[in-house]
């Protein structure tokens, strides 16, 4: 039944999303929770999106008006995928009552839904009980559980980022995935404070190495200047540069296995870029690469002759560790 009270989430969005070879028609969806439960990452401002409810059941009718919002301003049957984000974790239930999460489960039934959250979060109580309201048996695996893994480098994760959490919980986590049948998505930071332009393009080949063969999906996000963040302050400061567009080509060509890329912010300062001059068109070309995996359109995108390139790979081979970026 659909909320007489609606309320749009924070964001909702149609588009395409790849999979299982092909693409899909895609129902992204960013719902105002309850609020993240650790928000102390340095480069997140979506912890400052919260309801502040004074009761479980005063969130839950919250975020109930927000799906039905969602149901009264989209046909469900034209979508095979579903994806849900939060402020912080879709299985904390302290952010997202259990019972709002049934009524989700129940709502995408026959959908391919993928949900984010951190590895805590992730039980074979929640996610045993999700599946059984959202399995029809349509698809093989209905639910991803995706998880903001960033890097498989604890001392990164710890350091650059303060996620709160290692690499071997995000494994236990994902084991508890596969064995309650649901598959797993992995959100990798590309080029987190504090690291060199070369050495954020190690530890990604690093991570992407770690994790072949282990996860259904991967998707690699260029770090932008959130407002609101630490990393801001950093910015602003003159003492972070987001990393250039020709380090996110690199590491898309030799991946070992498709990584999907969507560059926020491409070709503004406060995204990933280079000059200016070559920005859209190598930013549109990733968006298309994640849709298509068509590794030549990478290698035609790297083949681009721009002047920026060789201020790239000046930077890539002087920049020091602890030391202001060399360029802006």
């Amino acid at each position: 039944m659909i909320s007489e009270n609606l309320k749009k989430p924070l964001a909702c969005w149609r588009g395409k999303e790849r999979y299982n070879g092909g693409t899909v028609e895609c129902l992204t969806i960013i719902f105002e929770s309850g609020g993240c439960s650790w928000a102390r990452c340095r480069m997140c401002s979506y912890r400052h999106e919260r309801y502040r409810a004074q009761s479980c059941e005063e969130l839950a009718t919250h975020l109930h008006a927000q799906l039905g919002w969602v149901r009264s301003q989209f046909s469900l049957d034209e979508f095979l995928m579903i994806k849900i984000f939060t402020s912080g974790s879709f299985f904390d239930p302290a952010e997202v009552p259990p019972s709002f999460q049934k009524e989700v489960a129940q709502a995408f039934m026959g959908k391919i839904v993928i949900a984010e959250s951190r590895p805590e979060y992730i039980t074979s109580d929640s996610i045993e009980h999700f599946l059984a309201d959202l399995n029809d048996g349509t698809h093989t695996t209905p639910l991803y559980c995706a998880i903001g893994l960033e890097t498989t480098r604890d001392t990164i994760r710890e350091k650059c980022i303060n996620k709160g959490f290692t690499y071997a919980d995000f494994k236990q986590a994902a084991a508890v995935a596969h064995t309650a049948g649901a598959g797993v998505k992995v959100y990798l930071l590309f080029k987190p404070p504090f690291l060199t332009e070369s050495e954020a393009v190690t530890d990604m080949r690093s991570s992407l190495a770690d994790l072949a063969g282990t996860v259904e999906m991967v998707s690699m996000n260029p770090c932008t200047v959130q407002k609101r963040t630490e990393l801001e302050l950093y910015w602003k400061q003159g003492a972070y540069r987001p990393p250039y567009l020709w380090s996110v080509l690199s590491i898309l060509k030799d991946a070992p296995m498709h990584v999907t890329c969507d560059p926020l912010g491409g070709g503004q300062k406060r995204g990933p870029h280079n000059c200016g001059i070559c920005d859209y068109e190598i930013t549109k070309g990733i968006r298309d690469y994640s849709l298509s995996a068509d590794r030549d359109l990478i290698g035609a995108l790297q083949d681009i002759d721009c002047t920026c390139k060789s201020e790239w790979e000046y930077v890539l081979a002087r920049e020091q560790p602890y030391c202001m970026p060399l360029t802006q």
